[in-house]
C-alpha cells in the first residue's frame, strides 16, 4: 500500500483456500490431476468438432464454443490457485484483481447465455423440426454467438464499473483464493448497501431468471416429446437430461454465491472451487460422454493421429 493524504490499497492479500498445509497439499494434488486429465479432453472436443465435417450441426457448433468458454474460464482461477499453494504470502495487485474479476464474469455470463442459446436450439430441433434448418441457419448461429459475447461483456463491465467507483483505503485481506465481487466489496471503506443491491440484481437476479427459464424450456420440450416415437423420444430425453445436468452444475453454485447477502459462510470456498475449477471443465465432457456422434468422431480422430 502507499500513502498520499490517505492510505490507498494497491494490492490485496489472499487468505487462500485453507491454512492447513496438509489440506493444501491434498487439494493441490487433486486439482492438478483433475486439471491435467480433463483439460486436454476439452481441447480434444474442440479439435474434433472443428475437424469433422459431419459435426457441423448447430448443436455441435455450440458445444465446441462451450468447450472453448469452459477452457478459457478454467484459466482465470486454477493456475494462480495452484501456484499460490506454495506461496507464503499470496498477493495480487489491484489491477490484476479487477482484471480477474472482469474475465470471471465476462466468460461466466457468456457461458450462461450460451446455455440459453443451446436450450433454444434444442427446443427448435425437437418442437419445430420442419423449420429447424431455416431457423437455425449459420447466419443465425453466428448472430446468437455474437449476442452472447456482447451480453457477457455488458454484464461484466457493469460489475467492474461499480467496483472501480468504490474507495479502498483500509484493509486489503481477501478471504478467498481469487478476486470476486462479494469479497472485494467488503473491503471498501464506505457504505456499500446500494452497491450490494446492484450487484445482487445484476448477477443474482439474472442467474435465477436464466435458471428458471431454462428449466421451464426443458419441461416444455419433455412434454412435447411424449407423443413422438420411442426412438425419437429416447434421443430427445437423453439430450435434455444432459442439458439439465449442466444447468444445475452451472447455476447451482452461482445462485448460492450471488443471490444472498454478502456474508461469509463456511461452504463458500468449497462451492467456489467447484464453480471456478471443477464444473467448467466437466461440462463439455458430460455432453460428449452422452453423445454417440462426438464419441465416435473422437475415437476415429485418435486412431488416425495416435494409433
Amino acid at each position: 500500500m502507499e500513502t498520499q493524504n490517505s492510505t490507498v490499497v494497491t494490492e490485496f492479500i489472499l487468505y487462500g483456500l485453507t491454512q492447513s498445509q496438509d489440506a493444501q497439499l491434498l487439494v493441490f494434488v487433486l486439482v492438478l490431476i483433475f486439471y491435467l486429465i480433463i483439460l486436454p479432453g476439452n481441447f480434444l472436443i474442440i479439435f474434433t468438432i472443428r475437424s469433422d465435417p459431419g459435426l457441423s450441426a448447430p448443436l455441435y457448433f455450440f458445444l465446441g464454443n462451450l468447450a472453448f468458454l469452459d477452457v478459457s474460464y478454467s484459466f482465470i482461477v486454477a493456475p494462480r490457485m495452484l501456484v499460490d499453494f506454495f506461496s507464503e504470502k499470496k498477493v495480487i495487485s489491484y489491477r490484476c484483481c479487477i482484471t480477474q474479476l472482469f474475465f470471471l464474469h465476462f466468460l461466466g455470463a457468456g457461458e450462461m447465455f450460451l446455455l440459453v442459446v443451446m436450450a433454444f436450439d434444442r427446443y427448435t430441433a425437437i418442437c419445430r423440426p420442419l423449420h429447424y434448418s431455416t431457423i437455425m441457419n449459420s447466419r443465425v448461429c453466428y448472430a446468437l454467438l455474437l449476442a452472447l459475447w456482447v451480453g457477457g461483456f455488458a454484464h461484466s463491465i457493469v460489475q467492474v464499473a461499480l467496483i472501480l467507483h468504490l474507495p479502498f483505503c483500509g484493509p486489503n485481506r481477501l478471504d478467498n483464493f481469487f478476486c470476486d465481487v462479494p469479497q472485494v466489496i467488503k473491503l471498501a471503506c464506505t457504505d456499500t448497501f446500494v452497491v450490494e443491491l446492484l450487484m445482487v440484481s445484476n448477477s443474482g437476479l439474472l442467474t435465477v431468471l436464466c435458471f428458471l427459464g431454462l428449466l421451464s424450456s426443458y419441461a416444455v420440450i419433455l412434454c412435447r416429446v411424449q407423443g413422438q416415437s420411442s426412438e425419437g423420444k429416447k434421443k430427445a430425453v437423453s439430450t435434455c437430461t444432459t442439458h439439465i445436468i449442466i444447468v444445475f452444475l452451472m447455476f447451482g453454485p452461482a445462485i448460492f454465491i450471488y443471490t444472498r447477502p454478502f456474508r461469509a459462510l463456511p461452504a463458500d470456498k468449497v462451492v467456489a472451487v467447484f464453480h471456478t475449477v471443477i464444473f467448467p471443465l466437466m461440462n463439455p465432457v458430460i455432453y460428449t460422454l452422452r453423445n454417440q456422434e462426438v464419441k465416435a468422431s473422437m475415437w476415429k480422430l485418435l486412431n488416425q493421429y495416435v494409433v
